[in-house]
């Protein structure tokens, strides 16, 4: 078995897309809108839009590396290709470390949705397991599954979505906008960016399957902006049917506010459906997490940023099997012990790293490998920046010891082997 050995092209379009989408449509469309009507009230509409363009400059700064870079590793390989080792390692550590904190987290909610009470961490647990043996078995198989877990959420979100229109027929301007779109002024808009941004941020999973999919240059590139379009209409679909139906205020004090929306009228029969569809999206952004993980491990093993036994590929399934295994027993084992209600912010961190990095990359293409006008990488980098000043201090604290941790580990590698 070699360690230089490389994954199998099985991926079309259509799966791309599927599993960015299943990496986006995840929990957060159930319960993200909370916070950001916190932070911005209606104003939170504005928040979304100012996200989605913040999504755009991103993905196609990610789409024209991934074109020109169709290579396992994601934004951890442009770094290093575009900008130098150090940089490239910072973004692949920022991603694995703070997306193995998001996958304990998510599968914490799917547990709280799916598990009876005292049951959530084995529960959790269960489903880590059971999504690691399934990309074992090969990508083709990965793309199956979140085929299914994305068509059940989006039919749970169009009659969650239709429940409430029907049973609010009366619904005003007044109910929708509340005090205006401006009234928690510009910072709170910010900051429900910042939080709604997140929601975005699976398109990279495809890019890091760069390895997997089929006619690379053509088909990542299309996948990404496809699945961040259908993301964002469905965003702002549910965004404005929970201002609508419960106005800011509403939205603000509710944990779950879709499930509140639905229950607050003649259509509380499809509360189950929410419920449900809420667990199968933490369990698709989940697999696609685990997915993107993998593929970034194996990328930095294969230059000796990590353990070096990480870079095997299973000779029958073409999948990175021993950094998707140590991977998944770490989450395990950070969902038995671990309180993760700091793993978002934490999380948060480390992503808005990984796309100043993508940006500064897709910065210096020219030539042929050119799609994009530079201004939009300049806006994404900034924006990175403008975000990451809007996330708390204790996230933006842990998120620095995280970096310093993996400076350090690096530093050290690079001494014993000299």
């Amino acid at each position: 078995m070699s360690n230089t050995q490389g994954l199998a092209r099985r991926l079309g379009t259509f799966d791309a897309v599927v599993i960015g989408l299943g990496s986006m449509i995840g929990a957060g469309v159930f319960a993200a809108f909370t916070p950001a009507a916190q932070a911005a009230g209606s104003g939170l509409l504005i928040g979304l839009a100012v996200a989605a363009f913040v999504a755009y400059c991103n993905a196609t700064s990610s789409a024209q590396l991934a074109a020109a870079y169709p290579t396992s590793g994601g934004t951890y390989v442009y770094g290093r290709e575009r900008l130098g080792p150090w940089p490239g390692f910072l973004a692949g550590w920022g991603f694995v470390v703070g997306k193995v904190a998001s996958s304990a987290a998510m599968a914490m909610t799917f547990a709280a949705y799916a598990a009876p009470a005292g049951w959530e961490r084995p529960v959790a647990i269960a489903a880590v397991v059971l999504l690691v043996a399934v990309n074992y078995t090969g990508v083709s198989r990965t793309a199956s599954l979140a085929r299914i877990i994305v068509f059940a959420v989006l039919a749970a979100l169009a009659i969650a979505v239709a429940a409430v229109w029907a049973g609010h027929p009366g619904i005003t301007g007044a109910t929708l906008l509340g005090g205006g779109l401006l009234s928690h002024g510009w910072y709170g808009i910010l900051q429900s960016a910042g939080l709604l941004f997140f929601a975005f941020a699976g398109y990279a999973r495809i890019a890091t399957l760069g390895e997997e999919v089929r006619d690379p240059r053509r088909t990542i590139p299309r996948a990404i902006l496809l699945a961040l379009a259908i993301a964002a209409a469905v965003y702002a679909c549910v965004g404005l049917t929970l201002l609508a139906s419960l106005g800011p205020d509403g939205v603000a004090t509710n944990p779950a506010p879709l499930a509140a929306a639905v229950a607050s009228g003649p259509g509380a029969w499809a509360a189950p459906v929410v419920r449900i569809g809420a667990a199968l999206a933490s369990l698709g952004a989940l697999l696609a997490l685990v997915a993107g993980l993998g593929r970034t491990s194996l990328a930095m093993a294969r230059e000796s940023d990590l353990p070096r036994w990480f870079a095997a590929v299973h000779p029958r399934f073409k999948v990175p099997h021993r950094a998707e295994m140590a991977l998944g027993a770490v989450i395990c084992v950070i969902i038995a012990f671990a309180d993760l209600r700091g793993a978002i912010g934490f999380s948060s961190f480390g992503v808005l790293v990984y796309y100043l990095v993508a940006n500064v990359s897709a910065f210096t293409q020219g030539g042929a490998d050119r799609r994009y006008p530079r201004f939009l990488q300049l806006l994404g980098a900034a924006a990175c920046v403008v975000l990451v000043a809007t996330l708390p201090v204790g996230a933006v604290a842990a998120g620095l010891v995280m970096f310093a941790v993996g400076i350090g580990y690096r530093f050290l590698r690079l001494r014993r082997s000299r």
